[in-house]
């Protein structure tokens, strides 16, 4: 296992309650840090008779830069099935499942998305990691044999087509 991993499932392990014991990273370093400096803002944590902190409901949207973005969003839209935002009348925008979400800031020299010129990385959940990874292969996507992770699922990494980190997770 590599310290990424080991600071993603710190970090899923903290999040979701799982009983990973993994050593401190400094993925848990900050995400303890982001936690005291949350406990430390006016309001966070209301004490009886405050009013409680409100909160967003989830991602609504995820926006970056492409060298090509028709393709690129049809690259998603075709091997993720991700629908593509409409851009008029009548079309509907895809629709996540809810369900966990990890966010997560990470150092600018870390290596867990790879390249280090690639400042950002999804991740994708799945209900089937087998079928989702023998679709992609077939499609002539490179794809990471999947890990699996006790308490936690299973993960894989592919690229998209400028390079950018994928990870699909299934969880358990």
């Amino acid at each position: 296992m590599t310290v990424p991993r080991r600071q993603l499932l710190q970090f899923l392990s903290y999040t979701f309650g799982a009983s990973v014991i993994l050593p401190q990273t400094e993925f848990a370093v900050a995400a303890q840090h982001a936690e005291s400096s949350i406990s430390a803002m006016p309001g966070a944590k209301p004490e009886s008779g405050e009013t409680k902190m409100e909160k967003v409901a989830g991602i609504g949207g995820f926006f970056f830069r492409a060298h090509d973005p028709k393709a690129l969003a049809n690259w998603y839209l075709q091997h993720l099935g991700i629908d593509l935002t409409p851009t008029g009348e009548g079309g509907t925008p895809w629709q996540q499942e809810a369900g966990p979400t990890a966010f997560t800031p990470f150092p600018e020299t870390t290596k867990y998305f790879g390249d280090l010129s690639k400042g950002w990385m999804v991740n994708f959940r799945v209900h089937n990691m087998d079928k989702m990874v023998a679709q992609l292969r077939a499609a002539g996507i490179e794809v990471k044999d999947p890990e699996s992770y006790p308490g936690l699922g299973r993960f894989t990494r592919l690229h998209d087509p400028e390079g950018n980190p994928v990870e699909l997770w299934q969880p358990e």
